[in-house]
């Protein structure tokens, strides 16, 4: 996956590479490709093929752009223990390379021939965008129930983990009761 990394996100605009390499190198955890990774080998028999590997990487650009975009609208100065990249690089930039990770993922799941992979993660993407959204308009609420907070919180993160499980098994099985129980 650190490999596809690095290997999808090269462009000739001089910004694209330096940027995500700046957010490549700044690590993480990768749990989001991990969970991808292990439903994959759950699904089938223990090892990771092609697709899923892939699909770790698409899930990981995903997660990287909604964290340039995040930057840009929370106003953080730090990311990961190190500069934001809108610090270094200003907000336009920002926004427009995590335009252009997104853009990579989308590729990368076509690469994995499955219709059904690419609804999955289409479908968070539109969920996490949706929970951007609904946190900013909820900016200044001090009353905002916790049911609503948990909405937010659902969108914001748990539709990327929920979708990397489930479209991770996709990549070993048929959808099933198995792939249900990894998203859930």
């Amino acid at each position: 996956v650190e490999t596809l990394l690095k290997e999808r996100s090269t462009s000739q605009i001089g910004t694209i590479p330096d940027m995500s390499s700046y957010l490549i190198s700044a690590g993480g955890k990768r749990l989001r490709p991990m969970i991808t990774i292990a439903a994959s080998c759950a699904m089938g028999g223990g090892k990771a093929n092609d697709a899923a590997h892939k699909l770790a990487t698409a899930v990981e650009f995903i997660h990287t752009a909604t964290l340039l975009h995040d930057d840009v609208v929370d106003d953080s100065d730090l990311r990961r223990g190190k500069k934001a990249a809108k610090m270094l690089w200003g907000n336009s930039a920002s926004i427009l390379v995590g335009d252009f990770l997104f853009a990579r993922s989308f590729s990368l799941m076509v690469e994995t021939n499955s219709l059904r992979i690419l609804e999955i993660l289409s479908e968070a993407s539109s969920v996490i965008a949706e929970g951007e959204v609904h946190q900013l308009a909820a900016i200044g609420r001090a009353d905002l129930p916790v049911a609503e907070y948990m909405q937010i919180v659902e969108a914001k993160t748990a539709a990327l983990f929920e979708a990397a499980a489930r479209a991770g098994a996709l990549t070993s099985a048929p959808e099933g009761a198995e792939s249900d129980a990894l998203a859930e």
